[in-house]
């Protein structure tokens, strides 16, 4: 065994599964993140107000009755069951009263700012959310001083620890919670998929195209898998149908080759027994040119089925004029371009040229025309005949395909399905209405001066 280990990817249930419960875990952690900022920032701003409401009290206590400051029962008062250390200073800074929170120079700023000021510090090796406010020159030792209102954060900390705790718990338990519900549902939601595979294993075991797919018009299964399944038995239905026209094309194709092929061993039979024959000559090279004409349209056919788009820019008025002699009048006053194989289209007007002299009117005019109208170009051919009736057009360009009226005539049945195949290779179709045989072609602009050469025409463009 050559080249590297191939590992087997993921089963699309598992690769869901894991999408899924990866999804709701997210969600879930990105919901407690958004969570723990919102909480942190309502926690920390309810600390924050809570020391300013005890700096205002001990500002107002500092108006009111300033010898009560050196009171520890007054400055260790505790709010909302939170306990608050308080440490009142002079305008210098100097402590008078309270616990020492070592807020000197938070304090400084709030005197010289006169406005209250947040800081962070330490107390007990603790950390402790700080406040300084400025008090009122009143008299009195602490008069123009400042207060300091410091807590420490465990509560806070530890508040937000525990919904940290939390929201790791809830992804863990989404995940447990999700993984096997989402493998329920998505076992359930992938089930026509399976039926799909299922029955594609059995199409492919089997090889026959004219089985379908199920779940395309049951009415139970989703719209998408509904979709996919009828597309896929279209698909399967072209491939029929490409496969009966292989059938067909081979089994007219034998037919067609059995007759020339039947008489060339006939007359050499003959050769063989009388010796050489000018009559018997003659019908040996007949039937070997009719084999090799036959065996040249299967191939120019083959080649424009499988030829690529063509880009080359061609005078589509020159190949017409050039198609005049004799009874064929070609009528093209403007010149025309269009994308395309010279040599196809040649080939493929030569072949209408061609039926509609076999098959018109003895001596009866051909008219080679060239129109343009909507973008479009029509390389026409049209006799003086019936043509074919309307109902019988379709099958008129099908492979082999021989009119009651052609029986007697030379030919394949082979010159309509090639002027299709052309058409259709470059971009276009092949119209027929009765005598008329119509090649329509998307057109380039006209070359006469005009500014917009070779630009594609688009709907309304200019016409001759």
């Amino acid at each position: 065994m050559t080249g590297r280990l191939r590992t087997r990817a993921p089963r699309l249930r598992t690769r869901v599964v894991a999408a899924a419960t990866v999804s709701i875990v997210a969600a879930v952690v990105v919901l407690g993140a958004a969570v723990q900022v919102l909480l942190s920032r309502h926690l920390h701003q309810a600390l924050d107000s809570t020391l300013r409401d005890r700096a205002a009290q001990v500002a107002q206590l500092a108006a009111t009755a300033p010898a009560l400051l050196t009171s520890p029962p007054v400055l260790e008062a505790s709010v909302e069951a939170r306990r608050l250390e308080v440490e009142v200073v002079d305008r210098n800074g100097r402590k008078l009263a309270g616990t020492t929170l070592a807020g000197r120079d938070l304090a400084l700023r709030a005197i010289r700012s006169d406005r209250g000021v947040y800081g962070d510090g330490s107390l007990a090796g603790e950390h402790v959310r700080l406040y300084a406010a400025p008090l009122a020159s009143l008299g009195g030792p602490a008069s123009g001083g400042a207060v300091v209102v410091g807590s420490t954060t465990d509560e806070v900390d530890s508040t937000l620890h525990e919904s940290r705790t939390l929201i790791v718990a809830c992804a863990f338990a989404a995940a447990l919670l999700v993984a096997p519900i989402a493998f329920v549902l998505t076992g359930r939601a992938l089930r026509p998929l399976q039926t799909l595979a299922e029955g594609a294993e059995v199409i492919e075991r089997r090889g026959d195209p004219s089985l379908r797919l199920p779940g395309s018009d049951d009415g139970r299964t989703p719209d998408e898998v509904a979709r996919l399944a009828d597309t896929l038995n279209r698909m399967l239905a072209a491939l029929e149908r490409s496969r009966e026209g292989e059938r067909r094309f081979v089994a007219d194709a034998s037919h067609e080759l059995r007759n020339p092929l039947a008489a060339l061993r006939g007359n050499a039979e003959y050769l063989a027994r009388h010796g050489a024959d000018a009559e018997a000559l003659a019908d040996l090279r007949s039937d070997a040119d009719r084999l090799s004409r036959l065996v040249d349209e299967l191939l120019v056919l083959a080649r424009e089925d499988a030829a690529a788009v063509p880009d080359a820019e061609v005078r589509l008025d020159a190949i017409a004029i050039a198609a005049a002699n004799g009874r064929v009048r070609a009528i093209a006053p403007d010149a025309v371009l269009v994308r395309g194989d010279a040599q196809a289209l040649e080939r493929a007007l030569g072949n209408l040229v061609s039926n509609a002299l076999a098959y018109g009117p003895a001596d009866g005019p051909v008219d080679v025309s060239v129109s343009r109208s909507d973008g479009e170009v029509r390389l026409t051919v049209a006799d003086a005949g019936p043509g074919i009736a309307p109902d019988r057009v379709e099958a008129a360009t099908t492979r082999f395909w021989r009119g009651d009226d052609a029986r007697t005539q030379p030919g394949s049945g082979l010159g309509l399905a090639l002027v299709r195949a052309t058409a259709e290779r470059h971009g276009g179709r092949l119209e027929i209405n009765g005598p008329r045989f119509s090649i329509v072609l998307p057109a380039l602009r006209r070359l006469s001066g005009d500014p917009g050469t070779n630009r594609a025409d688009g709907p309304g463009g200019s016409g001759t």
